[in-house]
């Protein structure tokens, strides 16, 4: 009976030490160690890859935001805010979502098929409500009336796929450079800025494929606005 005593007790201080040791190695030196190196060898992106303007963190390169005027009464969704570049439909989020200067609640896609509202394979002129179709037809109607200003008037055929169709998680960050690009005149207007300058905007913030050839050419549309709001304040 004591013998049984005396090795139960010795493997319950076995596995108690064994227990402590582990905790101490897997919960405390380990975790300090992983994030040691990634403070040290990759801050910015273990810091969330924040993006900071007048010295305070606004954003993330890896989420996009909605640059969207205050919401008025009777609206369902607010108006976008034209002064800025506009980035990609954001659909999947839900009408009780919040994705306006960094706030978010959830992400997510419209888990429409590509066939939604089409009749076959292609979308009626006017296509069922909260259709696919529908969707893309309405975001196509205004990227154009938005974008046509003096001077510069933009057609169906203009306007690049990022413009109408959401990401899977409506939370892109970046839209192509051919997006990019349609919108520097209707900036420009709106910020009484020369087209140039605007269009030199776009040019220094296109960033080519990772490595070389993974992915397309795109153009984060946060640094973007960040960097014209500097050029505005220079007026």
């Amino acid at each position: 009976m004591n013998n049984s005593a005396t090795n139960t007790a010795r493997l319950l201080g076995a596995g108690l030490r064994a227990l402590l040791v582990l905790t101490l190695v897997t919960g405390v030196l380990y975790p300090l160690a992983v994030t040691g190196i990634a403070q040290g060898l990759f801050r910015d992106k273990a810091n969330g890859s924040e993006i900071k303007a007048d010295g305070k963190v606004v954003g993330s390169s890896l989420i996009g935001q909605q640059y969207n005027l205050p919401l008025q009464k009777g609206q369902e969704t607010p108006d976008p805010d034209l002064k800025w570049f506009q980035g990609r439909p954001a659909n999947g989020l839900g009408s009780n979502s919040i994705n306006t200067q960094y706030k978010l609640i959830l992400s997510g896609a419209t888990n429409l098929a590509a066939d939604s509202g089409a009749v076959r394979g292609t979308c009626p002129a006017q296509p069922a409500d909260g259709t696919l179709c529908a969707q893309v037809l309405a975001a196509k109607t205004a990227v154009v009336k938005d974008n046509s200003v003096a001077g510069y008037t933009v057609k169906p055929s203009d306007v690049p796929a990022d413009a109408i169709t959401s990401s899977g998680s409506g939370l892109d960050p970046a839209v192509s450079p051919a997006y990019a690009e349609l919108q520097v005149h209707r900036v420009a207007a709106r910020n009484g800025l020369p087209v140039e300058r605007v269009e030199k905007l776009v040019e220094d913030h296109t960033q080519s494929r990772t490595l070389g050839f993974i992915g397309e050419p795109r153009v984060n549309v946060l640094e973007l606005n960040i960097a014209l709001k500097a050029l505005t304040a220079k007026q």
